[in-house]
């Protein structure tokens, strides 16, 4: 399996930005559908973006579209998420997930692997 690590969460004001990052490592890169979930407390994990190894196959949540954009460098083994606009709604632990494959799916049993997580943080 693929190994997952997160960076990049932190504390932001509501309306700024943060870019996180998931560098894998142990796989086919390439091979790997990512996507981006997250969890706040008292909630269950959901689905935030995903992206299939053909670049062009994205997928959102309706709550980040418009707001949040998934890019992967498969040269470099990391897939990031660029959150713009963000309100504090947002706050969650944000977890990196791997599958293997071309498809983009949407949901928790989909992704066999999982990156630790990395807080983000939203003040009003």
């Amino acid at each position: 399996q693929v190994q997952l690590v997160e960076s990049g969460g932190g504390l932001v004001q509501a309306g700024g930005s943060l870019r996180l990052s998931c560098a894998a490592s142990g796989g086919t890169f390439s091979s790997y559908t990512m996507g981006w979930f997250r969890q706040a407390p008292g909630k269950e994990r959901e689905f935030v973006a995903a992206i299939g190894w053909i670049t062009g196959s994205r997928g959102y949540a309706d709550s980040v579209k418009g707001r949040f954009t998934i890019s992967r460098e498969n040269a470099k083994n990391t897939v990031y998420l660029q959150m713009n606009s963000l309100k504090p709604e947002d706050t969650a632990v944000y977890y990196c997930a791997a599958r293997l494959g071309p498809r983009v799916l949407t949901t928790v049993a989909d992704f066999a692997s999982w990156g630790q997580g990395t807080q983000v943080t939203v003040s009003s």
